[in-house]
């Protein structure tokens, strides 16, 4: 795969890794960020040797900072070709990977920063990392999709103040209200991220799938529709297993 001006993106054994590489502006996430995310992670998506992606933020100070309100904040270009980078669906690329992603986050996690990690599936955060929602201090809100994935993940409670006061929330907190999953200490960060991702990795591929599949498609639907799809993807996952031990 081509190199890239604002990610550094590499694979090996089975796990796809990704930082967000603009350390000298807390890895702000840019346009160009996105289009070079939408590119590696539609590559990532059909790419069936991937197992499991950890996605991570160059430099000591931050995962990211929020989107980089220079251009964000700008009008479009009226460019077709601009208009069509703007309309991609990065977010929805995000959360549509069949593959775990795991997102290992540091320092300053603010605005867009965290949106990204609510879009991961496991979040590991090392214990200096600092949380904040400040759009709505700015006149505007979030635009990522942090309206809808951070109540379902800390509750509707806490991400109102959180959206609302924009209060900032330090690691320990993070951890007790759900928003990550496990806290270390930041020179343990890669490591753990690694290991976990290597265990996920290790596991049977359309297993990890299909347990994914299930937990994320059934959170918009009643129990007994869950139910009944969890049904569906185990009674998949076992004709899979057959036809691939017959192959």
């Amino acid at each position: 795969m081509a190199d890239f001006e604002t990610i550094i993106y590499e694979k090996k054994d089975n796990i796809a890794w990704v930082i967000l590489n603009r350390p000298h502006v807390l890895n702000a996430y840019s346009m160009k960020m996105r289009d070079d995310l939408y590119q590696v992670l539609g590559a990532i998506k059909d790419d069936n040797e991937v197992r499991v992606t950890v996605l991570s933020g160059a430099g000591q100070k931050a995962f990211c900072a929020g989107a980089d309100l220079r251009e964000f904040l700008t009008a479009p270009s009226p460019s077709i070709a601009r208009r069509v980078r703007w309309e991609r669906d990065i977010w929805g690329l995000f959360i549509s990977l069949p593959q775990p992603m795991v997102a290992a986050v540091h320092g300053y996690v603010l605005g867009s920063g965290i949106e990204i990690a609510l879009c991961c599936d496991i979040r590991i955060a090392s214990e200096e990392a600092q949380f904040c929602m400040p759009e709505t201090g700015l006149g505007i809100i979030p635009a990522a999709g942090a309206t809808q994935t951070l109540p379902r993940t800390i509750g509707r409670n806490r991400a109102l103040e959180t959206m609302l006061a924009g209060r900032r929330i330090d690691a320990q907190e993070a951890l007790e209200i759900g928003l990550v999953n496990r806290v270390v200490p930041n020179t343990q960060l890669h490591s753990t991220a690694e290991r976990m991702a290597g265990q996920i990795a290790g596991f049977y591929p359309a297993a990890i799938r299909s347990a994914k599949q299930a937990v994320i498609r059934g959170l918009d639907l009643g129990l007994r529709e869950g139910l009944e799809l969890e049904k569906r993807v185990v009674s998949s996952l076992i004709q899979s297993k057959a036809g691939s031990s017959c192959d």
